[in-house]
């Protein structure tokens, strides 16, 4: 595993003394929640999220963040961490209520928010459907998360100014995810996958992963910052590539990985029938009996463990898998060639190349 610098981690990216700091800020962010949650009101909810936020997590979008701002010259300061924190609430909402869509029944090795509501419903013994409250409330408890990264971020402490034009940028990244998320979805509805479902895949993950793990938290920074329109393009030259990468190799660790490692199923999204690059490839790529295998197991719903071996087998003999990781290689070499060009200081380009490796040279 690539080490990071000492600021941030020495081992996975957001851990170490950065990630510490970001977790302080964002366990005393929600103590404050709490403390102002209504009178006469439960409280599970709260206690929920602060599990669901504080247990696990990458911490890659603040991490991302706070680099941004360092490469524009920002200095080190708890307002940015408070800020960049801010960032893991947004995406606390988005895991949420990506959970619900996708019918995901574990996230980071736990229950998914939505199952948790659900197993609370059943053994209470309430009325109704569990099934149902458990989407319902864990609807509402994604909402809050938006709301409470929105409240963090304006809250932060830097100056009005600086705020306002980092928020820009987050309120951008915030559109472009929810656009992603809905081509996505309207992709799954499509019947068959031909090369154009290729492009496709491509634009959902440049919109719903790339630009909101990697290149809007840069811009995020560097807009706190206050830094100039040549750094931000910059950002988005290493960080689209970057951020391309990253979710290819999430969807190759989704099919091949190993879930103790990654907290994830490998069968979920074989069976929702996720529109990934790689399976676009693997259907482009197939011949007709290839082809007719791949229709039947596909967004198989019942779809068992030997039909995921099937599966898995079909995606490595089209080259698939293998033509996924060269789009990998040449995504992480062309953004560490923006990368050497951005106008940033070194030590700030030091960080980044190592959490670029970190990012995608990953098990998890």
């Amino acid at each position: 595993m690539t080490s990071l610098p000492r600021v941030e981690s020495t081992a996975r990216p957001g851990t170490g003394l950065l990630r510490e700091r970001f977790d302080l800020a964002l366990a005393e962010f929600i103590d404050r929640q709490e403390r102002d949650w209504p009178a006469g009101t439960r409280p599970e909810v709260v206690t929920t999220l602060r599990k669901f936020v504080l247990g696990g997590g990458k911490r890659l979008r603040p991490t991302f963040c706070y680099w941004g701002w360092r490469g524009a010259g920002g200095p080190d300061a708890d307002a940015v961490i408070a800020a960049a924190a801010a960032l893991e609430l947004f995406h606390a909402f988005a895991l949420i209520h990506d959970d619900i869509i996708d019918r995901s029944d574990r996230r980071r090795g736990e229950p998914t928010v939505h199952r948790q509501f659900a197993e609370q419903h059943a053994s209470a013994g309430w009325r109704g459907d569990p099934v149902a409250f458990g989407r319902d409330t864990a609807l509402l408890s994604g909402d809050l998360c938006a709301a409470w990264a929105e409240q963090m971020f304006h809250e932060c402490g830097l100056p009005p100014a600086r705020i306002h034009r980092g928020y820009r940028v987050l309120a951008l990244m915030r559109t472009e995810v929810i656009a992603g998320q809905y081509l996505d979805m309207a992709s799954d509805m499509a019947s068959g996958m031909s090369q154009s479902s290729v492009a496709t895949a491509l634009t959902v993950i440049r919109l719903k992963s790339a630009r909101y793990t990697v290149t809007r938290p840069l811009q995020i920074g560097a807009g706190l910052a206050e830094a100039p329109s040549k750094l931000h393009l910059a950002y988005e030259a290493f960080g689209d590539s970057l951020g391309d990468a990253f979710q290819l190799r999430d969807d190759v660790l989704g099919v091949f990985g190993d879930p103790e490692l990654t907290g994830k199923s490998i069968v979920d999204d074989l069976r929702e029938g996720k529109h990934t690059v790689m399976m676009a490839l693997a259907c482009d790529a197939a011949d007709r009996t290839q082809r007719s295998r791949l229709a039947i197991l596909f967004a198989d719903p019942q779809l068992d463990p030997a039909g995921a071996a099937e599966l898995r087998a079909l995606i490595v003999d089209t080259g698939a898998l293998e033509r996924t990781e060269y789009m990998i290689k040449a995504r992480v070499d062309s953004a560490l060639a923006a990368l050497a060009q951005a106008p940033i200081p070194e030590p700030s380009r030091q960080a980044l190349t190592l959490l670029a490796a970190a990012a995608v040279d990953r098990q998890w």
